[in-house]
């Protein structure tokens, strides 16, 4: 009997693992999949909002404790749904303590400092939960594949986010990286959804088809990127995300394990309020 799909399958292996361990490759993996279904879009709705419901538990006590943090980062192609993704992932958890960073290109001031300098600002606080909508990969990845930095920049900066989330992991961040991977084929239905749809037409950027046509650069730059950078700390894994539905319930899940094995709990009672009676 074949072995139930578990989270960890899809864990891009970390960084420095033993050469006898798989190798990682990007293409191994099917966009297509939805190896945690339920078995249906209902029933896969069904069981994201038990998760949700279950992430604003943890939340709240992420919140309440203010002294541990956690940083989701979202990268993927363009039409991959990292917005669809935190909609539906946060729809049930209290805003108070979530904050959602959308990473564009640097500005000029930005473009000044060194690379990592505008997402140091931007990591999560004591309590506070951060979503990186794309994020500091982006530097490994737009830059290489329109060759404006060569091979031996790319490694150090590769080492620097490792130091970087390291500093982050250290500090009391708690990092989970998820990629959503997308087919060539969905994404071009998606890019053509937008251009059908005079309400989305806000949504297209000329630039997506530039960067649609460097699709298998940018495959392997992600597949690169991801084996450099994934950390016993600060793990990637790879989320198919052809099926919305599915994309969604995943990246739920595995935020839900990540917050449940830090154990939070709310602060200690308080013995001056035992008692005490308002009037």
């Amino acid at each position: 009997m074949a072995k139930a799909p578990d989270l960890d399958d899809f864990r891009v292996p970390f960084f420095g693992e033993s050469k006898k361990a798989k190798k990682f490759a990007l293409a191994d993996f099917d966009p297509a999949a939805k190896p945690f279904s339920r078995g249906s879009k209902d029933a896969d709705r069904e069981r994201l909002t038990e998760v949700t419901m279950k992430l604003d538990s943890q939340q709240d006590r992420l919140y309440a404790q203010r002294y541990q943090r956690v940083l989701l980062v979202l990268q993927g192609m363009d039409t991959s749904g990292k917005d669809g993704t935190i909609r539906a992932v946060f729809h049930e958890v209290d805003p108070l303590g979530i904050r959602i960073v959308p990473f564009k290109a640097p500005t000029p001031i930005e473009s000044a400092h060194d690379f990592l300098w505008r997402v140091h600002a931007h990591a999560p606080a004591a309590g506070e939960l951060a979503i990186f909508n794309r994020s500091h990969y982006e530097d490994v990845l737009v830059p290489y594949v329109l060759g404006q930095i060569d091979d031996v920049e790319r490694e150090r900066r590769f080492r620097h986010i490792r130091q970087f989330e390291s500093l982050l992991a250290e500090s009391g961040t708690a990092i989970i990286k998820c990629l959503l991977h997308i087919s060539k084929e969905e994404q071009r239905k998606r890019i053509q959804a937008r251009i059908d749809d005079p309400t989305k037409h806000w949504k297209f950027d000329v630039s997506d088809l530039a960067a649609r046509k460097l699709w298998d650069p940018y495959q392997t730059a992600y597949g690169e990127a991801l084996a450099a950078t994934s950390t016993e700390i600060a793990p990637w894994y790879v989320v198919p995300a052809d099926s919305k539905t599915h994309r969604n319930l995943m990246v739920a899940e595995l935020l839900l394990r990540l917050l449940e094995s830090m154990n939070l709990e709310y602060p200690a009672a308080k013995e001056s309020l035992k008692g005490l009676q308002v009037e």
